[in-house]
């Protein structure tokens, strides 16, 4: 069974997911660089495939984190992932997208991003 978050659980984590996150943005920014000199010149000073493979699997270490406390993983660019709960009876999602400091949005697990609002 998915983990549910309570609002508090998943706020507690923020400051953890927040370090998390920022790793994966700086990261995800390196090896994108890095594969944009590649392909346009076939070098880089940033190095070759054998580091490009090596920010790839940073990057995936790093969604493991989120993807082994129950939270979801929707999106890497922006980075957007969700924590599955319960308000008020409905089952929904709390939701964080990159460049959010605090989890205060919310959407009910039909509707999806489309859906966000503020937490009550």
């Amino acid at each position: 069974m998915d983990k549910t978050f309570t609002v508090e659980e998943a706020r507690a984590l923020m400051p953890v997911l927040l370090e998390r996150a920022a790793a994966f943005v700086a990261m995800r920014g390196e090896l994108a660089e890095l594969a944009y000199e590649l392909r346009s010149t076939g070098t880089s000073e940033a190095g070759g495939l054998a580091e490009a493979k090596a920010y790839e699997a940073r990057l995936e270490e790093i969604l493991g984190w989120f993807e082994e406390r129950g939270i979801e993983v929707k999106g890497v660019a922006p980075l957007l992932v969700d924590f599955p709960s319960v308000l008020d009876g409905v089952r929904v999602r709390l939701c964080w997208l990159e460049g959010d400091r605090e989890l205060v949005w919310y959407h009910r697990d039909e509707l999806g991003f489309a859906g966000r609002r503020p937490l009550p």
